[in-house]
């Protein structure tokens, strides 16, 4: 009897926390979603008469894989085909990944306009790569372990 009020105790906190996750993650794509979409109307309106064609192009692709991780995040959060741990794991590398990646496009396409030198940073850009790479192959791997058909 006891055994089994400790597993339910645990069943129950182990849906709680994963609905929490699933919420955060949700949220964080919605959130990416309507970053990405400001920011491409930006650099479809805004930053035409400020930088070049090739900045534009840059930053574009930036919004591109922003928005492609959005979506991800909207599927991963909303199904069931990955366990928690693997939901965390994906979840935190494509944030930071997308921080990465897409943040110093954004920098780098408009290097002209600020102060900063972004192109000191440069090397962020192909790390939060790797970081989105990561997510999609801890997703991989988790779906080839999964025990359901």
């Amino acid at each position: 009897m006891c055994n089994t009020n400790v597993r339910n105790r645990k069943g129950i906190l182990l849906s709680v926390f994963t609905l929490i996750m699933n919420k955060k993650i949700l949220a964080t794509g919605v959130f990416f979603g309507v970053i990405a979409i400001v920011l491409g109307a930006f650099a479809a309106h805004g930053l035409k008469k400020l930088v070049d064609a090739d900045a534009i192009q840059s930053f574009e692709t930036g919004v591109r894989y922003q928005l492609y991780h959005a979506f991800l995040l909207l599927i991963i959060g909303s199904s069931s085909f990955l366990n928690i741990k693997a939901k965390k794991w994906v979840f935190y590398l494509i944030i930071v990944g997308v921080l990465c990646f897409s943040g110093s496009i954004y920098g780098l396409a408009t290097d002209a306009l600020s102060s900063f030198n972004f192109k000191s940073i440069a090397l962020i850009t192909p790390l939060g790569g790797v970081l989105l790479i990561s997510a999609w192959l801890v997703m991989l791997i988790d779906i080839l372990k999964s025990k359901v058909n």
